[in-house]
């Protein structure tokens, strides 16, 4: 247990931060788990999955919540599987 005055607000100003920043890397790693399912099915709308996990991705890093080079990584990633599944990104 915290024993000051200040690790005892750290304390609750982590947490507040945690709970603010949870939905958005939930919401980015479901997006990007979806479209990669997507793509591994060849389904109709996976432009319309990858979008959307790259928009999650961009704006998870543009809050901080995840580093702006590993939002770009997994952007990469993303659009190399759909490259290989012979999908045209238009």
């Amino acid at each position: 247990m915290a024993h000051s005055r200040q690790a005892r607000k750290r304390i609750l100003q982590n947490e507040k931060h945690a709970a603010h920043n949870r939905p958005l890397r939930t919401r980015a790693s479901r997006t990007v788990r979806d479209a990669k399912a997507s793509i591994a099915r060849g389904d109709s709308d996976v432009l319309t999955q990858v979008r959307e996990a790259q928009a999650a991705l961009d704006r998870a890093a543009r809050s901080g919540v995840i580093h702006a080079n590993a939002a770009a990584r997994r952007k990469s990633r993303l659009a190399a599987r759909l490259k290989a599944a012979g999908i045209a990104a238009v």
